[in-house]
């Protein structure tokens, strides 16, 4: 975790609590106080609510009673199974939880010195990029003395409804967390990335190879920390909190305790048919109801099975809302799941280190079109551009790259009525290897990946990339909207993300002294036909070296061809508009690299946009002799330097 934290409403804990104890009196958090306004922003409450703290409620009450477990929650009235779910995934990790109530052990009440108790608790929330602490009062909100939001199982035990208290805070009522998501919480729980995937459009129950990619894919982020939850959408033929057949309930979220390949043994073999079954334990925050097909709690399956195997499968049997189900049957019943990867960035690890890289954004509106930022997405052909734009380099032979783009937490915009969710998503483009200024016309540059556009707090892209540099452009669905973001970017060797700010190189004393470029220049080398072969194999490594003035870019080296595909893109900005740009091509040796000949062009204005297929001659200017092969190419050249 970073060291520095913020203070949500710039309240200090060790201040508050110091205070409250040298003046004898319990903490009443102004900032949230014991009201209706904190419970609610329109609804009216349906009964009379009275707040009573921890001591009022119970005889010994305590954070945590016997540690803390994912079985320790129950949903209160608030529709928000989806934060049970969050904080059954947190229980099951020490590392993330403690991050989420720091120093547990200070924070415990202390019977044996009961002057020592100040009625105030501190919470750490991911928000926005940042760990920021929100401190409460323990008043809980009861009707008829029993707490009527989140809970735990055993009466004295107050961490779930406390650390609720402080998300309902950070939301700006508990009213506010009607109807959220697991995802975004446990992103605000763990600064996880997430990612959303529809079960059915995804087609997981029906394409086997789909379903056992998906397996081996939650198996690997289960087993490295990450949290996993699942849920039924409602839709015509299912009502929100209808029980399925099965005994599923429609419109909750059920966090994943457990993922498993289980090998069986001769005699289990024989009675499944099958060497291998691939398993998937759930938990269903309302504490019971759960699944009745096969390998449910009381089925069949469960009977062929030893209490030595049982006991190696951590099978639990009481009606605690946790259950076995074969990961096919999930495909089959579920509808959407959200996965959160804990990415690891640390460099002693025996896992996969992932480099991160991480700019805070915003959409801003602005009528100069040059300045604008909030120009639409792709459909949008005359305002795209006008959006935020970031580059990036993939420095391998190919990468794979993780993206998450996350908006801000639009809940503290309920009471206006604005609390839903942009739809938001990005753009991937490969663009010329120099690239250093802002993007204003699509040209030769090719756009490699778009994400889903979609009104969640955050759009997530797994993609293999091609070495080269790029421009990622997120961007909101319609333009005009104005909006923060954070952007978050994971490659396996440092990317160099970084805003593209100007649109054209920058006018200084130095260039009215050199020159100021007059003319921008792209060009993008396509592939390269019969060139002289050279190596017995009949074969050659070419590549190919663009130069312009003082400037020149080097294509990766392509081996073992005489007709290579190189699609490099480079841009120059060029001070001499009568200056040549030359484009060479080289074949790789290991003590020596061999000319086998150029291409030199004028690159001006009126040259026609279309494909070209240029001969390769000799050193020298146009005239120069010409050698075997050709290069295929497309140029483009304005004298605007803000066109391309």
């Amino acid at each position: 975790m970073s060291s520095s934290v913020q203070l949500f409403r710039d309240q200090k804990y060790h201040e508050l609590k110091a205070q409250c104890i040298q003046q004898r009196r319990l903490f009443e958090d102004p900032e949230f106080p014991a009201s209706d306004g904190s419970l609610f922003y329109q609804s009216a409450p349906p009964r009379k609510v009275e707040w009573k703290r921890p001591k009022d409620l119970c005889e010994d009450p305590h954070l945590f009673v016997n540690g803390i477990s994912s079985h320790d929650l129950h949903q209160g009235i608030v529709g928000n199974c989806w934060f049970v779910a969050a904080c059954s995934c947190l229980a099951l990790r020490r590392c993330l939880w403690q991050q989420v109530i720091p120093d547990f052990k200070e924070q415990e009440w202390d019977h044996k010195n009961p002057e020592k108790y100040a009625g105030i608790f501190r919470f750490r929330f991911w928000c926005f990029g940042e760990w920021t602490e929100v401190v409460v009062d323990d008043l809980l909100p009861t009707v008829n003395g029993e707490l009527i939001y989140c809970h735990s199982n055993v009466k004295n035990e107050f961490w779930s409804a406390l650390l609720e208290k402080a998300y309902a805070k950070l939301a700006g009522s508990y009213e506010a967390l009607d109807g959220g998501s697991a995802a975004d919480a446990i992103v605000d729980f763990t600064g996880a990335v997430a990612e959303s995937i529809d079960l059915v459009q995804g087609k997981y129950g029906a394409i086997i190879s789909e379903q056992m990619k998906l397996f081996e894919d939650l198996m690997k982020v289960h087993r490295r920390g990450g949290l996993i939850s699942c849920f039924i959408a409602a839709s015509s033929g299912h009502a929100s909190e209808a029980e399925t057949e099965m005994g599923l309930i429609v419109g909750h979220a059920y966090s994943v305790t457990a993922i498993r390949k289980v090998r069986l043994g001769e005699r289990l073999v024989f009675s499944f048919k099958a060497e291998k079954l691939f398993m998937i334990r759930l938990r269903n925050p309302w504490g019971n109801k759960e699944w009745n097909g096969a390998w449910s709690d009381n089925s069949e399956e469960w009977k062929k099975v030893s209490d030595s195997e049982r006991k190696s499968l951590g099978l639990t049997l009481e009606n605690d809302g946790e259950f076995w189900m074969t990961f096919e049957d999930w495909c089959k019943n579920f509808t959407d799941v959200d996965i959160c990867r804990i990415v690891n960035t640390s460099y002693f690890s025996i896992h996969k280190t992932w480099e991160k890289e991480m700019m805070n954004g915003a959409w801003t509106k602005d009528s100069e079109p040059l300045l604008n930022r909030s120009g639409g997405c792709f459909d949008n052909r005359e305002t795209f551009l006008q959006n935020p734009q970031y580059t990036f380099d993939v420095k391998k032979g190919e990468d794979k790259v993780l993206v998450s783009l996350q908006q801000e937490d639009r809940r503290k915009y309920k009471k206006e009525g604005k609390g839903d969710s942009i739809t938001i998503g990005f753009e991937i483009f490969k663009v010329e290897d120099n690239r250093s200024y802002r993007l204003h016309k699509l040209t030769v540059q090719e756009r490699v990946a778009t994400s889903q556009y979609i009104n969640t707090r955050t759009v997530f892209l797994k993609r293999i990339l091609q070495q080269g540099r790029y421009v990622l452009i997120p961007t909101t669905y319609h333009p005009g909207i104005v909006t923060k973001f954070i952007l978050r970017l994971f490659t396996d060797v440092p990317s160099k993300l970084k805003e593209l700010n100007a649109d054209k190189p920058k006018m200084t004393c130095w260039s009215l002294l050199c020159g100021y470029p007059r003319r921008v220049i792209q060009i993008k080398i396509h592939s390269a036909e019969g060139l002289q072969k050279q190596d017995r194999s009949g074969g050659a490594d070419p590549y190919v070296l663009i130069k312009c003035e003082n400037q020149s870019v080097r294509s990766p080296v392509q081996h073992n061809t005489t007709s290579p595909v190189f699609n490099t893109q480079v841009i120059f900005y060029k001070k001499n508009i009568d200056s040549p740009v030359m484009i060479q091509v080289w074949n790789s040796n290991i003590l020596c690299d061999q000319f086998l000949g150029q291409a030199v062009l004028a690159a001006s204005p009126s040259d026609p946009p279309e494909q070209q297929t240029l001969q390769l001659r000799g050193r020298g200017g146009w005239e120069a002799a010409e050698v075997p092969g050709h290069i295929i190419i497309k140029v483009f050249s304005s004298d605007d330097l803000a066109e391309l």
